[in-house]
């Protein structure tokens, strides 16, 4: 069982108490109020709700750490070496439709010598009160409230057999460019492989790779909200994390994740003129 710091029990807290708004509305989604920000694209109150609490309670426990939030943009802080990386709400489509798979996630960027590096990361799904976790250079691990809340090591899985491994993606909503692309990766991957799999949050995708649950996962054109905190997760359970194009990946957002003896032919197979 790690000591979990003070930083990362802020994170938490932070996380639990924003939750509590996301579960009495779950289930209740025909009655929120909600906006579009672009097609397919949601926003409810219980969203930019969420993102407030994590706000207020990151920055009363930190105050003068930056913060970039999907709601709310980039918020500029005194300390410039420190910044959350927040989405309140990942999954907000299965949410809306009353689909219990969605998530917090909340990571902390340190940059001390010009160079930006995750150092702690959460992804957490109120409704199966699992909590994925990890400090850097710490382990990743994962906080089960219906198992009486101990705190189990996270390992990606081991598997090096292609045909015998379940993968992970997301498919692009109307308005975003990437459907023909994504079909064909689907039958490269597919046609090679034991399955594929697509729930909506990428977030919980890179915890459930970090878990063993998947044997890997990619997507393009992810935001930094999406996947920071994932990330850490997932290298710190042992994975490969990389782009799928050039540049960083919390840039590009084009992201793969598998083990070390998976990950030739799933790159091989998602990338191709």
């Amino acid at each position: 069982m790690p000591n979990v710091s003070p930083i990362m029990g802020l994170m938490q807290k932070a996380a639990r108490k924003a939750s509590r708004g996301l579960l009495r509305d779950f289930g209740e989604a025909e009655h929120l109020q909600v906006s579009r920000k672009g097609p397919a694209d949601f926003v409810s109150k219980a969203d930019k709700k969420a993102e407030e609490i994590i706000h207020e309670v990151l920055s009363e426990g930190r105050p003068g750490y930056g913060f970039v939030m999907e709601e709310s943009g980039v918020i500029e802080g005194t300390d410039k070496t420190h910044r959350f990386i927040v989405d309140p709400l990942d999954g907000t489509t299965n949410f809306l439709h009353g689909i219990p798979h969605f998530a917090v996630s909340i990571a902390l960027e340190r940059n001390l010598v010009g160079i930006p590096e995750l150092v702690a990361g959460l992804v957490y799904n109120p409704v199966t009160d699992e909590m994925f976790f990890a400090e850097k250079d710490r382990g990743a691990y994962i906080n089960d409230g219906r198992l009486g809340g101990a705190d189990r090591r996270l390992r990606g899985a081991n598997r090096h057999l292609f045909d015998n491994s379940i993968f992970a993606t997301g498919i692009p909503f109307l308005g975003r460019p990437g459907h023909a692309r994504l079909l064909k990766e689907l039958h490269r991957v597919m046609g090679a492989s034991a399955g594929v799999r697509r729930f909506g949050a990428a977030s919980l995708d890179l915890a459930w790779t970090a878990a063993g649950r998947y044997d890997g996962f990619w997507e393009r054109g992810l935001a930094i909200w999406d996947i920071a905190a994932g990330i850490l997760i997932a290298r710190e359970a042992g994975l490969q994390v990389e782009a799928l194009s050039e540049g960083d990946v919390l840039e590009t957002g084009d992201i793969i994740c598998t083990n070390e003896a998976l990950m030739p032919e799933l790159r091989e197979r998602v990338t191709f003129d």
